[in-house]
């Protein structure tokens, strides 16, 4: 099979077609045919907490099925399901319920955005489930769980991101009211990610860099951006990409169940969510309740902030699937890797969407 149109390689756009053989690509091939549509590389979303109506935080098997099934129709092909703070049973229940899905590729795993946040960071994770880091609680949620968020100045927090980090669990620094110095003790005890970076945590001042200015300027950290020009404004969007560069900066959608679903009342970790003109907010304080952004509509805001394609398609794809460790099997589209592609118009709609050769 071949899948003809400009594209999307790390560093250029090439005119030509991807040849896929199986679930793989076999080839990359240039031509000089006028093509219109633009491949690139099946997105990839580190944190997402559903979509179309559906859920990840509930720990319902079918609901999160449904929901990975709405991002995939976004070009999405990879993606962890996240949860946000919750009693315990409900998060060891729930890499129970999910394990099935990671089995059948419908979730690269399990993001648990929570529950050892600050308190004032929390933004619309509820207070209520809110506690100190366990290494008792993290041993028991082993196997599926793929990322931790966790608040570096909590009593114990640096001994429970080593340990994520010594049992391969992703420690991802976010939710926090710490400061600058307070951070860099996260990153040195192990923490490789930033957390939407810029929301939930203090804004950056010139006397008190804090949280910002640490994961901004760590080598080892790759922060999550959201790309709606909510979240983050396109300024400080392309700010954030220029100082980290693209091979540090990962598009997230930090969508909730709402994305892709009308305006009115929903519901997130306990908490009565409104969302109107496509912002979900806390209906009893205001404060942003995650998204109602998909992968697409992401990059196609990261190229109107005047990145370039190539640029965009890292962040969307290839450093994402590289925080992940799965760079050597997918995240570009290169011979060899997975035939994970979205083929999109040239205003950036998704009109195809391949995964594993197949087209969905």
């Amino acid at each position: 099979m071949k899948v003809h149109g400009r594209i999307v390689r790390p560093g250029a756009v090439v005119p030509g077609y991807v040849e896929i053989d199986g679930p793989t690509i076999l080839d990359v091939t240039a031509d000089e045919s006028d093509k219109s549509d633009l491949i690139v590389p099946g997105f990839v979303d580190l944190h997402c907490h559903g979509g179309g109506g559906h859920t990840f935080t509930r720990g319902n098997v079918e609901d999160a099925a449904k929901a990975a099934a709405f991002h995939l129709a976004h070009g999405t092909t990879t993606m962890l399901a996240s949860l946000v703070s919750s009693p315990f049973e409900l998060m060891r229940d729930a890499v129970q319920a999910y394990a099935p899905l990671v089995e059948g590729g419908q979730i690269a795993g399990i993001h648990f955005e929570g529950p050892y946040l600050s308190s004032a960071r929390c933004g619309a994770q509820n207070p209520d489930f809110l506690r100190g880091p366990s290494i008792d609680e993290l041993s028991q949620l082993v196997g599926n769980v793929r990322m931790v968020t966790i608040a570096p100045e909590l009593p114990g927090a640096l001994d429970a991101i080593k340990w994520l980090g010594a049992n391969k669990i992703i420690a991802a620094i976010g939710h926090t009211d710490a400061t600058y110095e307070q951070v860099l003790a996260g990153i040195n005890a192990g923490a490789t990610v930033g957390t939407h970076v810029f929301n939930g945590m203090p804004p950056m001042h010139h006397r008190e860099p804090g949280p910002v200015v640490a994961l901004l300027d760590s080598p080892g950290i790759v922060c999550e951006l959201v790309a709606d020009g909510i979240h983050l404004h396109d300024g400080t969007l392309r700010f954030a990409g220029h100082a980290t560069g693209p091979d540090r900066a990962a598009l997230i959608t930090d969508a909730m169940d709402a994305a892709g679903m009308p305006d009115g009342d929903y519901e997130l970790g306990g908490q009565a969510v409104t969302v109107a003109d496509r912002v979900a907010r806390l209906t009893r304080n205001g404060s942003i309740a995650g998204s109602t952004l998909t992968m697409d509509a992401a990059f196609r805001q990261a190229v109107g902030a005047g990145f370039d394609l190539p640029t965009a398609a890292a962040m969307a794809a290839t450093t994402p699937a590289r925080v992940l460790g799965l760079a050597d099997e997918l995240g570009a589209l290169e011979a060899g890797l997975r035939a994970d592609l979205v083929v999109l118009s040239e205003d950036l709609r998704v009109k195809r969407v391949m995964r594993q050769g197949a087209w969905v």
